[in-house]
């Protein structure tokens, strides 16, 4: 195991999500949010991934490859897992202070998962010597991928943030509504992907760009009074 292949895998999966975070940060430049939760959400991503695996790993032998079931069991065991990264490092702390909190956490840490998962795909090819396929995975994953978590996470976090100044009760119907949105896009989007191959690829990477451009919009609206948004 060369530590070259490694510096490159991590570096490959860790920089192209630091260019996405420095974009959404910018979506909070009035009340930016302390650099060490940013640091502890995006490590605690990160480290989900780690209890991603066996729990993938642990459902693929109960359901066989490219079954729905299977697409949405690991959607939703990521999904319940990167948002218990942003809760327990930073949403359940007086940090969370604005409705705007919510999407730059949720964000962060789908980010960071997105980054060591990211990294670990890049390890195989960089590690057979195959350095265009790794070129062809990171490209596709900063693209596609990396976005796809950032959509299904941010999903949370604009439910999280609508619901910011409204009862207990209802901000837990909101998470509730937001974590099955997300595992149901996330679901969704992995199963055409891998039912359709590269002929419907351009179609779903362009739905994922417009669900971000939407999800862009309406973190604007979250960042107005609260009488325009509720």
């Amino acid at each position: 195991m060369s530590p070259a292949v490694l510096l490159t895998a991590f570096l490959g999966g860790v920089l192209p999500a630091f260019i996405w975070l420095f974009f959404w940060l910018l979506e909070d430049r009035a009340h930016p949010e302390p650099k060490r939760y940013i640091f502890y959400s995006f490590l605690a991503g990160m480290g989900a991934v780690l209890l991603a695996l066996p729990l993938e790993r642990f459902a693929a032998g109960y359901f066989s490859m490219n079954n729905f079931t299977l697409f949405l069991s690991w959607a939703t065991i990521e999904e319940l897992l990167k948002f218990g990264a942003a809760y327990f490092v930073a949403l359940r702390f007086a940090v969370y202070d604005e409705p705007l909190d919510a999407v730059i956490y949720m964000v962060t840490a789908a980010l960071g998962f997105s980054a060591l998962e990211n990294a670990l795909f890049l390890w195989s090819p960089l590690q057979q010597g195959d350095v265009l396929r790794a070129l062809v995975t990171e490209d596709l994953r900063f693209m596609g991928a990396t976005l796809l978590h950032t959509l299904a996470s941010v999903t949370v976090g604009i439910s999280l943030a609508l619901s910011f100044y409204m009862r207990a009760a209802i901000r837990k119907q909101y998470v509730i509504v937001g974590v099955v949105l997300a595992i149901l896009l996330h679901t969704t989007f992995n199963f055409f992907i891998l039912k359709s191959g590269n002929s419907a690829t351009f179609w779903i990477f362009l739905c994922i760009w417009i669900g971000i451009v939407a999800a862009l919009l309406m973190t604007e609206r979250i960042k107005q009074p609260i009488k325009e948004y509720c």
